[in-house]
């Protein structure tokens, strides 16, 4: 279930959409101004690795270790753990 990025060329409003199939795309329109006279955009995305954060916290931290193939590496990822 992909999210579009769009920019309706009438009103220059910037709008995510979630398709969840393709008679959905049929129906589309600015939700500012209601046309359809849009364009997809491409989306920014925003994430950091191995950079300290304001608080002084380490970005991303590897932990090598010996395992039955040879030897594996867990990838400590900042950010909320599920």
């Amino acid at each position: 279930m992909p999210i579009f990025e769009f920019k309706c060329l009438e009103c220059e409003k910037f709008f995510e959409i979630l398709v969840m199939n393709n008679d959905e795309k049929a129906n589309m329109s600015c939700p500012e101004c209601g046309v359809r006279n849009f364009e997809r955009v491409l989306s920014t995305t925003n994430f950091s690795m191995g950079i300290k954060s304001s608080s002084g916290q380490s970005g991303v931290g590897s932990q090598t270790r010996k395992c039955a193939s040879g030897s594996c590496t867990t990838y400590d990822i900042p950010g909320q753990s599920p």
